[in-house]
């Protein structure tokens, strides 16, 4: 791979030691040795959980895993060995098993010299009766934007069991490109966009060294699945947006590393897809629908490209292309897993069934006046644009093509599963940057609810449309989409959920900045849903 590497830097590492270097930089992943990037948990269960490590040292190298009920560690409770293999980037991760339900445990790595990693905190899952489980969901994180604020309020809570990230956990792009311009102390590595596993690699060993996401890790254990930029933008099963074969190789390729690159860094089994319960409480899918399975995304661009008649050509597309049956997410199988877990879960009297997967789900049109609200001094390529957007409205067409909204006949497939099988159905997404309370319906009957959250950093709509007060932009989107209750378009947070056997109550937090390290004047914004009601009541 190829690193710009500060020579200053190398002699600023070794005289002063790793913490003296205030940025995430290449100096400091390559010099760095022993227990580099902390620990992490996920994917727990009610008596195992997996844990993660990462440690350098001349070859591979055994590590032992304490778990305890104490963070003094006098009262062990599992464990085990594992080995941390240069083949593996020096990631070790070991399911621990035997465990205790619904209680809060303490970890940590311990070196054949003796030197011990940070202590993690995790947790195992709930049987039985639950009468509140709290989760935190997270998306797209761009390190260059700004500072993982959302990370550092979550960390210090005290009312969540869980984190769950639906992607785009780091950006594949090289530093200048989104954004243009990198916030101060938030420069990547390496230099260019990511393409190889060495790549990969070090793109997770530069985020993970990120102090809020690390505190997250270390705190809480997570459930995550990868979104595109984990690979590359507008990813699909056979290629990407971002990826030009005759310049970067085979798409298959470059998927395997990216999946290989996660697969070691990230607290996950290799489980493309899976369930967790929470006791009758609920139950937790998360299923893959990006890279797998994916049909490739549709685009107005080339339906209208060469036609002289829009609304003709619109109609058209409308009534073939959109609607074919055969479009997917996750391909026939994974939607067969699915659908029968989904119907499991209900006759088994589980409260609620959470689906917990990257993108909107929700049916969103663009404002019809948006031609009109383009700035005229805008570039002509966006005027026209937001004329197809306005245009396709009008004929009942979606603006993105890259969410649900492209893939209308399995959206309504799962849906009218959910409806069969009686659930409770919520939503959990990311992907679009901003935040989305929307209503899942079948026709006017209701089926459930969808937290789409907000971006960690990464730029929402604010940025496309600088013209167009916030306000006045979600009034315009609310009122062209019955569907949806709530959407912010300009802040930068998470959402956390709290569940009860009667409710769900989910509350979005916008991060004052991203442009300074701080939680200070967090703002909140909630939405609720009761029980058999699926449908939005204010909290």
């Amino acid at each position: 791979m190829t690193l710009s590497i500060d020579r200053r830097l190398l002699i600023k590492a070794g005289a002063f030691g790793l913490a003296a270097l205030s940025t995430p930089g290449a100096a400091q992943i390559l010099t760095a040795r022993g227990f580099t990037h902390g620990i992490a948990s996920g994917e727990p269960s009610a008596h195992s959980v997996l844990l993660w490590t990462r440690y350098v040292g001349s070859g591979e190298t055994k590590l032992h895993c304490e778990v305890s009920l104490d963070e003094s560690f006098s009262r062990i409770a599992g464990g085990g060995d594992v080995v941390a293999s240069p083949e593996h980037d020096n990631c070790a991760k070991l399911v621990v098993t035997g465990l205790e339900p619904g209680k809060w445990y303490f970890y940590r790595f311990v070196a054949p010299d003796g030197t011990k990693s940070e202590v993690g905190r995790t947790r195992t899952l709930p049987v039985g009766e639950v009468s509140r489980f709290g989760i935190g969901l997270f998306s797209c994180s761009n390190m260059p934007f700004g500072w993982f604020n959302a990370y550092a309020h979550a960390a210090e809570r005290g009312d969540l069991d869980l984190m769950v990230h639906v992607g785009d956990y780091f950006y594949e792009y090289r530093p200048g490109h989104y954004p243009e311009t990198v916030m101060p102390g938030r420069m990547i590595e390496p230099d260019h966009d990511i393409v190889t596993l060495a790549d990969y690699r070090m793109r997770f060993a530069c985020y993970r060294l990120d102090p809020d996401l690390r505190r997250l890790h270390q705190q809480f254990p997570m459930i995550a699945q990868w979104d595109d930029h984990e690979f590359a933008n507008d990813d699909w099963q056979n290629g990407a947006e971002n990826h030009d074969p005759a310049m970067q190789g085979p798409w298959s390729a470059r998927r395997a590393a990216a999946m290989r690159a996660y697969c070691e860094w990230m607290p996950v089994s290799d489980d493309l897809y899976n369930s967790f319960q929470i006791g009758t409480l609920a139950t937790i899918f998360r299923p893959e629908t990006r890279v797998t399975g994916r049909s490739e995304q549709l685009s107005l661009g080339n339906a209208l490209k060469d036609q002289t008649d829009i609304a003709k050509a619109l109609a058209a597309f409308r009534d073939g292309p959109w609607m074919a049956s055969e479009r997917t997410l996750m391909g026939a199988r994974q939607e067969d897993w699915l659908y029968k877990g989904l119907a499991a879960s209900a006759k088994a009297g589980t409260r609620w069934q959470v689906l917990a997967q990257e993108i909107v789900m929700g049916n969103l049109r663009a404002p019809a006046a948006l031609a009109d609200l383009t700035p005229a001094d805008a570039p002509a390529s966006a005027r026209q644009q937001a004329q197809v957007l306005a245009a396709a409205s009008k004929m009942g067409l979606p603006f993105n093509m890259d969410s649900w909204d492209g893939y209308p006949a399995a959206r309504e497939r799962l849906l009218r599963a959910s409806r069969e099988a009686g659930c409770n159905l919520v939503v959990l997404s990311g992907d679009s940057h901003n935040a989305w309370g929307n209503q899942l319906s079948l026709g006017s009957e209701p089926v459930g609810v969808e937290f789409a959250g907000q971006s960690v950093t990464s730029s929402g709509y604010e940025t496309f449309l600088p013209t167009i007060a916030p306000r006045n932009l979600a009034a315009l989107l609310r009122e062209t989409n019955p569907g949806l209750t709530f959407t912010d378009t300009s802040r930068r947070g998470y959402v956390s959920l709290q569940l009860t056997p009667e409710a769900v109550q989910g509350t979005w937090h916008f991060m004052s900045t991203i442009a300074a390290r701080t939680t200070v004047g967090t703002r909140d914004h909630t939405l609720g849903v009761k029980w058999g009601e699926r449908r939005f009541t204010k909290a």
